[in-house]
């Protein structure tokens, strides 16, 4: 018996159970990517205002909190950090741009793995230089000091600006949706914009889930240890977002400067975008803008805009268009500020414009735009490098050329005395940029005008993210932002960030046809923030302490290699 039953237990011998510990950091990573990208729409959602505080708690737990993989060296653990990184970044970007479908797919995946790149050097920082800054040389101590915990926090937030500021200036740039966009919805808290730009925003985001991670892992061991002391790391950190919060209120609440109204009527075509290359639709395209602005001058606006690229041939150059225009112009007082291509012969250019015209249409005013979209205006190395040519084939059959730079559009004298309001133009995504936006400003614009068409991406989610990332211009200059769109949101966006009037039918679609009529409170001297004349300047601090902090812990790190020597 005693036999048979040693054979009977070989014969079912107990399955070693897996383990998953390998698998964590990779989930935790994963789950760093979801939370990051469900902080914009179409993902927001009230019961979710926490995410974009604790968006990267995991994965700063995962660098820093969990055991490295076993017999894993330097170079194993820097590739291990870089990886967990662009994981993470890239599923964010998968997320919050799945809108890019509507155009691309193989280029939706493309971009994501592309700029995915960001985040995992912000992971190898994190997990080279914080990580064993945290540790200590003594592991009974380490992640117990607050003044080290604090410095920790600190260079993560700066690392993850700095990281942020160069996706959207490398290779043209690609700043859309950085995590301080995603505080928005907090209107005091996002005043502090107006001296650090949007970067200040995610500063204090990563800041808080950087001392999040750190202070759960202290008190863990502190329990263990059976002592505590107090967390001033953590006190500091969310007293920085206390004061930031009590700035805010103090600034909106401050007595009102001095405005005067502007009567704007802002035409929403809907066109659909490939209508614009058909000439079958030219016709009609123009009936209905010319329809739409008679409609709008029966209310005496001071300013009638049609929206980007709104006439079917360049507006100063088409003989027929222009008349039309200009017989529209001659019985009204208003004047029209038109969305149109625009060619020059000397010097050669084709150029995507904002034309104002004044006196009846009797002179013009250009504003070429600066910031052309990669693939969508031009294509880089087109010449250079045919291949990338191929692969886009007639989407893109010309390159425009970018304009020399930002330019104020001056309105006419509509009252005896009154001084002419000096608009800042914006084409299509150039109310993303914080950095050219604030150059109109420091110009000395008076308003903020965006003519954009967002139909490119039907009725995505592009067009709320586009929203919502211009949102910010408007607190880091201190000016209000008129948005006028083919199709999307046409709205007026308030100099705190707030938004005002939007165009919408009764059951809240933007997607529609119709005309705007709102009168913007236009700054008569308005004060010029400090981002306005410093630009990313805080940014740009943040990039040079990553710097310097990575180029102290290499320097440590050979210092402790020719002593192993």
């Amino acid at each position: 018996m005693s036999k048979g039953g040693q054979q009977g237990e070989a014969s079912n011998p107990v399955k070693p159970s897996r383990d998953l510990t390998p698998l964590v950091p990779w989930l935790l990573a994963v789950l760093s990517g979801i939370m990051v990208g469900g902080s914009f729409p179409p993902w927001e959602h009230r019961w979710l205002t926490w995410l974009p505080w604790m968006a990267l708690a995991p994965l700063c737990w995962a660098l820093w909190m969990l055991p490295r993989p076993a017999s894993s060296n330097a170079k194993a653990w820097a590739r291990h950090c870089f990886l967990l990184g662009w994981l993470s970044g890239t599923i964010s970007f998968l997320i919050s741009l799945q809108w890019i479908t509507t155009v691309t797919s193989p280029g939706w995946i493309a971009l994501s793995l592309i700029i995915g790149l960001y985040p995992a050097l912000w992971a190898l920082f994190a997990g080279l230089v914080l990580r064993s800054f945290g540790e200590t040389k003594d592991p009974a101590t380490a992640w117990l000091g607050s003044l080290r915990n604090l410095i920790v926090a600190l260079l993560a937030a700066a690392a993850w600006v700095a990281v942020e500021w160069l996706r959207g200036t490398l290779f043209s740039g690609f700043g859309w949706n950085s995590l301080g966009v995603a505080l928005r919805h907090s209107i005091p808290l996002i005043q502090i914009a107006g001296i650090t730009g949007t970067a200040g925003l995610t500063f204090l985001s990563v800041l808080m889930a950087a001392t999040a991670v750190i202070t759960v892992e202290r008190l863990r061991r502190e329990i263990r240890l059976r002592r505590t002391r107090p967390h001033f790391d953590f006190m500091i950190a969310v007293l920085l977002v206390v004061l930031t919060f009590g700035y805010g209120v103090k600034k909106i609440t401050a007595p009102p400067i001095k405005t005067t109204p502007l009567r704007v009527a802002g035409l929403q075509g809907n066109v659909p975008v490939y209508d614009y290359w058909n000439p079958k639709c030219e016709i009609r395209i123009m009936e209905d803008y010319l329809r739409q602005s008679r409609m709008a001058l029966t209310l005496d606006p001071d300013l009638v805009i049609w929206p980007e690229a709104a006439t079917p041939r360049p507006l100063l150059l088409d003989e027929i268009i222009f008349n039309q225009v200009k017989e529209l112009a001659s019985g009204t007082r208003a004047d029209f500020l038109i969305g149109s291509v625009h060619y020059e012969q000397e010097p050669r250019g084709d150029y995507n414009s904002a034309i104002l015209l004044t006196n009846h249409a009797g002179a013009a005013q250009i504003y070429n735009k600066v910031h052309l979209v990669p693939f969508g205006e031009f294509v880089p190395f087109r010449k250079g490098f045919p291949l990338l040519s191929w692969i886009v084939g007639n989407r893109v059959p010309y390159d425009f050329d970018p304009g020399k730079g930002p330019a104020l559009l001056e309105l006419s004298q509509h009252a005896p005395g009154a001084a002419s309001a000096k608009l800042g133009p914006l084409l299509c995504f150039e109310d993303t940029l914080g950095e050219l936006t604030r150059q109109s400003a420091a110009l000395g614009a008076q308003l903020l005008v965006t003519l954009t068409n967002d139909g490119w991406f039907e009725h995505s989610t592009a067009t709320r993210q586009h929203l919502a990332n211009a949102q910010l211009r408007t607190v880091e200059t201190g000016l209000p932002l008129l948005r006028v769109a083919d199709t999307g949101i046409t709205c007026l966006v308030d100099r705190f960030g707030r938004i005002r009037d939007t165009l919408s039918g009764p059951n809240g679609n933007t997607f529609i046809e119709g005309i705007l009529q709102v009168n913007v409170p236009v700054p008569v001297h308005p004060v010029q923030t400090f981002y306005t004349r410093h630009g990313d300047l805080f940014a740009h601090a943040c990039l040079a302490l990553t710097v310097a902090a990575s180029l102290a812990a290499w320097l440590a790190f050979r210092r402790r290699s020719q002593k192993g020597l």
